[in-house]
């Protein structure tokens, strides 16, 4: 898994974490954007190059987890406070929107 892709899941494990509420604010963001806007109505018309074969998704390893960029990239968050506390809140509402 790349970096790229890594730090998607974790935005999309987060959005779906979120309050259907909450989901509708930054959808609405989405749309009131023109950029993501163009992006979204290409991907509808099928306009974005995307692979013939979509390769199967495999999670990273602990080694490659350990020595890429996303472990510590929240770390000066405020907002926050106790990590672990805090991924446990985002596991227990993504499996209650199951």
């Amino acid at each position: 898994m790349t970096k790229t892709q890594a730090t998607a899941e974790i935005f999309w494990t987060a959005f779906r974490a979120l309050p259907r509420q909450e989901q509708d604010v930054v959808l609405r963001h989405i749309l009131q954007d023109k950029r993501l806007r163009r992006a979204l109505a290409q991907l509808d018309r099928g306009q974005v190059a995307r692979p013939a074969h979509a390769p199967k998704k495999r999670g990273m390893t602990a080694r490659q987890l350990a020595t890429s960029e996303i472990v510590g990239m929240w770390a000066d968050r405020t907002d926050i406070g106790d990590s672990v506390e805090f991924a446990r809140k985002l596991r227990e509402q993504a499996q209650r929107r199951g």
